[in-house]
């Protein structure tokens, strides 16, 4: 990343930075990688996106859609939209930047990011 991307947007990169932590203390062996989409920075593993985390420090969680209406009653969670009212179905879930500050929160939400990665992935 640019410096000066990283100074425009700092709660993007303390999500960022945390959510490198994570994978690593989970011991994550695939590939990861991120791409720069829509103003919004995608974790990739593989091919397929496993979070995003935007410009206010927010996340946007790609998890199983048989969780879905569990996952999106969790506070600061709301099903996802791509522009207003355009909802991005079951699976996809924004999760308030407040709702991600304790630890134990972000974990939630990426390990439930991975347990669909891992199911589609088939393994």
């Amino acid at each position: 990343m640019v410096p000066s991307e990283a100074a425009e947007h700092p709660e993007q990169q303390r999500l960022l930075t945390r959510i490198r932590a994570h994978l690593e203390r989970r011991g994550e062996t695939a590939p990861v990688r991120e791409k720069a989409m829509f103003g919004v920075r995608a974790l990739m593993l593989g091919e397929e996106m496993l979070v995003s985390a935007h410009r206010d420090g927010s996340l946007l969680a790609r998890v199983r859609p048989a969780d879905h209406e569990e996952l999106v009653g969790r506070p600061g969670a709301a099903q996802a939209e791509m522009g207003a009212g355009r909802s991005m179905g079951a699976g996809w879930i924004s999760v308030q930047a407040e709702a991600l500050e304790d630890e134990a929160e972000l974990a939630h939400w990426l390990d439930a990011a991975l347990l669909r990665h891992r199911e589609s992935a088939g393994g």
